[in-house]
């Protein structure tokens, strides 16, 4: 069936499943607690909902709202499909007599290598960095974009130069963040981070909230011309933020795992992405149908210089701030299990967090970068490899209309990740100097 012999069956260890870490999960070595269906709807709306959202509003602006709605609903089936092949596929592998239950699967890579061995283990390792510190970059330029807008303006020096000091605004903001994020970083244990990812998904849920009833009274008053259909190019552009938006794929297995009721566990994920997915449209819709072709690729640039406008920026530069070393604990992870052998190196997480910074410096537009990320690592991590993983463990059981809807889903990933990540690319370096 393509699984691999996870224990020799002589009791040792030193043949047992590596483990990827999920710190947010775990309780830190205590008893873990199984969650019920409202606590698993909670898990996935967080694990699924992030940043990625405030870039939607300039995506069906430059995709059109209509074909932007059917991107949105298309990518939200697919991930689904996506991540229930990954729960079927753990399940099948730890029915089968070859799995002991002293190497339970409980994450993205230990599926990967269950079913293709290292080679699996280093794809889901190489697109869970890519994706992870991809998300980092656009927490950085989502701040240092929104603090140069919110504050910039304000200084003198701002009327007659576009810089400060030499330097750009979104560049002075984003170094200003490096040393604290260093520091943050370089804390071993996120158990007292962790409460921080609920209040990030508060906080963006009010902003969220807060957008979409300024944009209703924008639109009820006076809607500015909007398209519903885009070119060819802007589909897969829009596609690339569109999967960006649904990420957290890879904690499907974690959240399966901890559910009390497992079987319920499809049904609970199928409505909580329809929600999302209806959230995500309108959203996207009313602040297209609001702003027309004003709309700025972080929509809350758009709510003006206003006390509650700049409230709701601070809030989300905070919560991205805090939530950016969450995002790259899987990254750490990843990098000290093969470089120094599992142990905590701070030069190392250090040197990481300078790249991401690098990074999100010669990024200029948000939205584009969303874009990017999406296309060129979400669509693998979300579509590819679960299909994947999922046709080499039934490929001998499974009739030929189930093995061609497997062939096909890694088809159509592979070739929207490839086209995408060309549109994107393009967006980001025809930007007009």
């Amino acid at each position: 069936m393509g699984i691999r012999k996870l224990n020799d069956g002589g009791g040792s260890s030193t043949h047992s499943l590596p483990r990827v870490e999920t710190p947010l999960l775990s309780g830190g070595g205590k008893p873990v607690v199984l969650s019920s269906q409202p606590k698993t709807f909670a898990n996935v709306f967080i694990a699924i909902v992030g940043a990625g959202v405030l870039g939607l509003p300039y995506t069906f602006m430059r995709t059109g709202w209509l074909t932007s709605l059917v991107t949105v609903f298309a990518v939200s089936i697919l991930t689904y499909h996506g991540m229930m092949l990954l729960v079927r596929t753990r399940r099948r592998i730890e029915e089968s007599t070859v799995c002991s239950s002293s190497a339970k699967i409980t994450s993205f890579g230990d599926l990967g290598f269950a079913v293709c061995g290292c080679v699996g283990r280093s794809a889901v390792d190489l697109m869970i960095v890519l994706s992870q510190a991809g998300f980092c970059v656009g927490y950085l330029i989502f701040i240092g974009n929104t603090l140069a807008n919110l504050f910039t303006s304000s200084l003198a020096l701002a009327a007659a130069a576009p810089t400060i000091w030499g330097f750009s605004a979104k560049t002075l903001y984003i170094w200003g963040c490096f040393p604290f994020e260093l520091a943050l970083n370089s804390i071993p244990s996120l158990t007292l981070l962790a409460p921080l990812s609920i209040f990030a998904d508060i906080v963006d849920l009010a902003a969220m909230g807060l957008v979409m009833i300024e944009d209703a009274l924008l639109f009820s008053r006076h809607m500015p011309p909007v398209e519903a259909f885009g070119t060819f190019s802007t589909f897969f552009y829009g596609l690339g933020v569109a999967v960006y938006s649904f990420e957290g794929v890879g904690m499907a297995l974690p959240l399966e795992s901890e559910m009390k009721d497992k079987s319920k566990f499809g049904r609970i994920l199928c409505l909580t992405m329809i929600i999302i997915a209806a959230i995500y449209g309108a959203f996207g819709v009313m602040g297209y149908f609001a702003f027309g072709n004003d709309t700025q690729d972080i929509i809350t640039a758009n709510m003006g210089k206003g006390l509650l406008s700049t409230f709701v920026q601070l809030g989300l530069c905070i919560n991205l701030f805090f939530t950016f070393p969450l995002m790259m604990n899987p990254v750490y992870e990843v990098f000290e299990r093969r470089l120094w052998e599992g142990r905590y190196c701070i030069w190392l997480r250090w040197m990481l967090v300078l790249a991401v910074c690098l990074v999100a410096l010669f990024v200029p537009n948000f939205a584009d970068f969303l874009s990017l990320v999406g296309s060129s690592t979400c669509c693998v991590l979300g579509f590819v490899l679960p299909a994947l993983f999922h046709y080499l463990t039934f490929k001998d059981e499974m009739s030929r209309r189930q093995a061609g809807l497997d062939l096909a889903v890694i088809v159509l990933g592979t070739s929207l990740g490839v086209v995408g990540t060309w549109y994107s690319l393009q967006e980001i370096f025809s930007v007009k100097v």
